[in-house]
């Protein structure tokens, strides 16, 4: 996004405004959520309440049980429970309810545009198909925008800690639905599993006309981010935050705009920080990186975007106005629409921040 997009807010504007106001300033301004997870916003009632449509016995006694059960030490540890939880989703018509209560829980916090995950591996391999998915994810995208005013997009993500072939296979499953979704990610154990593992594959995405995002230094060493932008060509890192261990790396961030998709509750949830106030993102944006706030796999994290934005301004009190508006301002340049719709989503931002 050019400066030329950005004249409606000056930083003497964002600077004037009371610290006081900032919370609500967090709520209400508008926002795009470009890492969600929408298999990780599976809230623990509705995975009891389609275990009970769908007939699956869940190894929870009580949807209390299964909460207390998010006590994750790392990202395996969480993945375990994860997996479990989409167990449940079995009809077009489970899908479809997973998506349109995330999408009600987004309108709720402003955000105007989404560009959601999804992971068709996780089903197909419990003979889910792939139609099944897709047809209710793409569902409630489509009532989104009339019923929420929420433009909102699908990403279809592979699995890493499977083989490429597997992502292949899923890739041709994939191609008649293809007007379904925009691009292709990269998700799940990070460990062990480097972006080259999935170098062709990514090159078949490409020559499909795909957008190409991966996950990449969560867990994983500034390596796999060299690795996911040189051979995968990636046009997001999702996560990023070891990016700061690796000097050169940070400034090729920096000079090129590659958005990283920062998602703060997760972060502390898995123990990449020990606490919010621990966290890396300030320094993110001091080294001009475009970096944002996203919520990742809320119901398990603690939080859908406000919550990721409140805990994280009021842990890190070096936070202010200007630096809201540059998270929001960087989610829509980062996001996969045309300029015309980021500078309207841009003006908008101006408008509650001129008022606030």
């Amino acid at each position: 996004m050019t400066a030329a997009l950005l004249t409606g807010m000056t930083t003497a504007r964002l600077d004037a405004i009371d610290p006081a106001r900032l919370p609500a300033l967090l709520r209400q301004m508008p926002k795009a959520e470009l890492h969600i997870h929408i298999e990780g916003s599976l809230e623990p009632e509705l995975i009891f309440k389609l275990a009970q449509r769908n007939g699956v016995t869940l190894p929870y006694p009580s949807i209390e049980a299964l909460r207390a059960a998010y006590a994750f030490t790392d990202l395996q540890s969480f993945l375990d429970i994860y997996y479990a939880g989409a167990s449940v989703l079995l009809k077009e018509e489970d899908f479809f309810d997973m998506a349109w209560a995330y999408l009600g829980k987004a309108a709720a916090d402003n955000v105007v545009h989404t560009e959601i995950f999804f992971d068709p591996q996780t089903h197909t391999a419990r003979g889910v198909p792939f139609e099944t998915v897709i047809k209710g994810l793409n569902h409630a995208v489509h009532r989104a925008h009339t019923g929420l005013g929420v433009s909102a997009k699908l990403i279809l993500c592979f699995l890493r800690h499977l083989s490429e072939e597997e992502a292949f296979a899923t890739l041709e499953k994939a191609l008649p639905w293809r007007h379904h979704f925009i691009g292709v990610g990269l998700d799940s154990s990070e460990v062990g599993h480097p972006p080259s593992k999935f170098e062709r594959v990514f090159a078949r995405c490409r020559e499909l006309g795909l957008h190409v995002v991966a996950h990449a230094g969560e867990e994983g060493p500034p390596a796999y981010i060299h690795e996911a932008l040189d051979l995968l060509k990636t046009e997001r890192i999702d996560h990023g935050v070891r990016c700061l261990e690796d000097a050169d790396l940070v400034e090729r961030l920096a000079e090129t705009r590659i958005p990283l998709t920062v998602c703060p509750l997760s972060n502390t949830k898995l123990c990449v920080f020990p606490t919010m106030a621990d966290h890396n993102l300030p320094a993110l944006l001091d080294a001009g990186l475009c970096a944002m706030v996203n919520s990742d796999d809320p119901a398990y994290f603690g939080g859908y975007m406000n919550q990721n934005f409140i805990e994280l301004f009021a842990a890190l009190p070096q936070l202010t106005a200007r630096h809201a508006y540059q998270l929001a301002r960087n989610s829509f340049e980062a996001s996969f629409v045309g300029e015309e719709q980021k500078r309207a989503w841009v003006h908008q931002l101006d408008a509650v921040f001129n008022a606030g």
